[in-house]
């Protein structure tokens, strides 16, 4: 008797595994279109291009992060 219930007990393992599975692909793609319906809408790219002009230029904090690493000259402290 024992071994029916295992069986029954496996069977319904293998069936919540499978209905699981299919709730997250249900969810993954409901995600999707309603993500590509958002991106229809306000029709941008993410994330957003940087124009070539400001891609090419240095931020304005790399001073501050060269000196976090030692990137420059310390100046001694008299």
């Amino acid at each position: 008797m024992k071994n029916s219930e295992q069986e029954a007990g496996c069977s319904l393992r293998e069936i919540e595994a499978e209905v699981l599975v299919e709730g997250q692909e249900w969810m993954r793609q409901r995600l999707q279109q309603k993500l590509q319906q958002q991106a229809d809408q306000h029709g941008r790219i993410f994330p957003p291009q940087r124009p070539a002009a400001l891609a090419q230029q240095s931020p304005t904090d790399a001073p501050a992060h060269q000196r976090r690493r030692g990137g420059t000259q310390r100046l001694a402290r008299d």
